[in-house]
Formats: C-alpha cells, structure tokens, sequence
C-alpha cells in the first residue's frame, strides 16, 4: 500500500509538469533589454527618455511578432524574435526544451544558438529570459 501512495506522489508532479505545452502560437507583447534596464537605473534625463522612446517606436511599427512552436520540435517566426540570424522573413529553426530552459538550434548544424530560460510557461502566457543576459525578457501570449 505504501509503494503505491510512494509512485502516486512521484507521478502527479511529473504529470503536472507536463500538462503545459509550448506547442502553438504565440504572440510577443512585451520585450525588455538590458539597456532599458541600465537607463532605469540611472535617473535618465527627458532626452535621453524621449530618444528611446523613439527608437522603441521604430523598432516595432507596423510588424507583429509570432513565433510557432510545433510538434516536431521545429518552430518558425515571423520576425527576428528568439533566433538571431542576419536573414529577414520567415525563420525556420529548432528547439529543444529541457524542463525550464529552451534551446534554439541552428537547423542546418543543429548546434545551440540561442538558450533562453523559461520563468513561466502556464496556459496562455510564456516568459522567457535570455540566459547570458537575464535582464533581457520577452513576455508572449498564445494566439490561436
């Protein structure tokens, strides 16, 4: 009777862990970078706040940010959202998500490009963070 409590404890976690999926679509919202952070700390003056306001507008007008993860651990995205290459359209890459963090693979080399580390994956919303750089987050939304 205690063997079966003992494997009914172990497997509900494990069960839960992995109810959530990164399968679908996902929208980015929101993006922070380290510079941002950086000018938060110092107490920046109206220029320099009116400056990156700017560059913040500019840097996302009239373009929205969908990333695709499928079945087949390939995903694609629409613009340069995860996967840093030089290259302009649609991206196809790999991934690999170990427990909380998420590895972009290089398609053709299937070498790691990018690893980011996921804060929270629950229902509707993904929070990444960038490993080397942890003050730069995005913030998705599934979209159907």
């Amino acid at each position: 009777m205690k063997a079966i409590l003992i494997i009914a404890l172990v497997s509900v976690p494990a069960f839960f862990t992995s109810a959530q999926s990164l399968v679908g679509k996902w929208q980015l919202v929101k993006q922070t970078t380290c510079i941002e952070a950086d000018l938060a700390a110092d107490e920046a003056d109206e220029e320099t706040e009116a400056l990156v306001d700017e560059m913040k507008s500019r840097s996302s007008a009239g373009s929205t940010s969908v990333i695709q993860f499928k079945d087949n651990r390939s995903g694609e995205e629409s613009t340069q959202i995860l996967f840093k290459r030089k290259d302009y359209g649609r991206q196809s890459f790999l991934y690999k998500l170990d427990g909380t963090t998420l590895y972009i693979l290089d398609k053709k080399s299937q070498t790691i490009s990018e690893t980011y580390v996921v804060e929270k994956l629950e229902g509707d919303s993904l929070i990444l963070s960038n490993s080397a750089r942890a003050c730069d987050t995005k913030v998705f939304v599934r979209i159907k």
